[in-house]
């Protein structure tokens, strides 16, 4: 997994970071003090020219227990929850150079061979109007061929509405794939909300979740920022400022303790606000224009003359309104 150096040099001041003199730990255990101007200096008063970075490796990793089995694949990891058979939660660095989609989207649904107890499959989805809606997004994972086809691994999947699968949820992803592109690099944690007394689909018992979340950190030096949204279910068209939360409201509803590597006084003063004006709310054409080519891909449905069909869809069983029947002999 990609690793990320970062200088904690930053405390957070009314929704924004400042240098205020806060003690940083150095490689070699001396401590360094920085001034308002970025200034390092160490504790004797005489300036630092190369201060040495804290490393922390898998930054976008949550909180574990000896008990919890984390799965990685190429392009992200997860942690899968049996009792619901979808994961509890999808964590990925997405860098500038990832948003350069170089492979086509594959639209290959499987069962993923590394959760030894079995995830969900085609047959729970077919029929029960929900679509097989990506966590860690297809669209993030362009960059390498087995980053795109393990991102169509069922233990990847969670029901989803059409109209919130299509429509805000991929508002949010194409979002986040811009801010990868301005801030070089972000780290994303994504899933569904899991509580109790969820209705089902097929015969693996495949957890409806109500609502959906989506915490995102930006770890680039000085302008440290988080943000967090809680979305449900359903088709909505108000802006995703609307759904934007601070990170402790996530946790709390999830259980799922979120950048538990970062510093203790960092992660609760990044954790317990959130200011919208730190994050970018407009796509660029070209960010825009590599979301809308990932997701529409021709009809893999069979015409009656025994010929491929040449329609686009953007369903993401692959299907166009015509062929979507022959999506349930799969």
């Amino acid at each position: 997994m990609r690793r990320f150096l970062f200088v904690l040099s930053v405390i957070f001041v009314f929704g924004t970071f400042s240098s205020c003199g806060l003690p940083v730990k150095k490689g070699n255990g001396n401590n360094v003090l920085v001034a308002n101007d970025s200034t390092r200096f160490n504790t004797k008063g005489e300036p630092i020219e190369n201060l040495h970075a804290i490393e922390i490796s898998r930054l976008e990793i949550p909180k574990i227990t000896a008990r919890d089995i984390v799965i990685s694949h190429t392009g992200y990891s997860f942690l899968y929850n049996e009792a619901y058979e979808q994961a509890s939660w999808v964590a990925y660095e997405l860098t500038n150079e990832e948003t350069q989609k170089g492979i086509e989207r594959t639209d290959k649904f499987i069962a993923d061979p590394f959760v030894k107890s079995g995830t969900a499959n085609g047959n729970d989805y077919s029929g029960s109007g929900y679509d097989r809606g990506h966590l860690a997004p297809a669209g993030d994972m362009g960059w390498s061929s087995t980053a795109m086809a393990e991102s169509f691994y069922y233990s990847n999947m969670s029901p989803q509405l059409p109209g919130f699968n299509r429509g805000i949820w991929k508002r949010l992803e194409d979002l986040v794939r811009n801010w990868a592109i301005e801030y070089q690099s972000v780290y994303v944690v994504t899933g569904p909300i899991l509580t109790k007394s969820l209705s089902t689909i097929g015969m693996n018992k495949v957890a409806v979740p109500a609502y959906f979340y989506k915490v995102i950190l930006d770890y680039t030096y000085p302008e440290t920022k988080v943000i967090g949204f809680i979305i449900p279910n359903i088709g909505s068209k108000e802006p995703l400022q609307k759904y934007v939360v601070p990170i402790d409201s996530v946790e709390q509803v999830t259980g799922i303790d979120f950048f538990s590597q970062l510093p203790d006084q960092q992660e609760i003063l990044l954790e317990s606000t959130v200011s919208l004006r730190l994050w970018t709310w407009t796509s660029s054409n070209t960010s825009e224009q590599r979301a809308v080519s990932s997701l529409t891909v021709q009809c893999k449905g069979v015409t009656k003359t025994g010929r491929q069909c040449k329609n686009k869809t953007k369903n993401t069983s692959g299907y166009c309104y015509l062929h979507e029947n022959q999506a349930k002999n799969e």
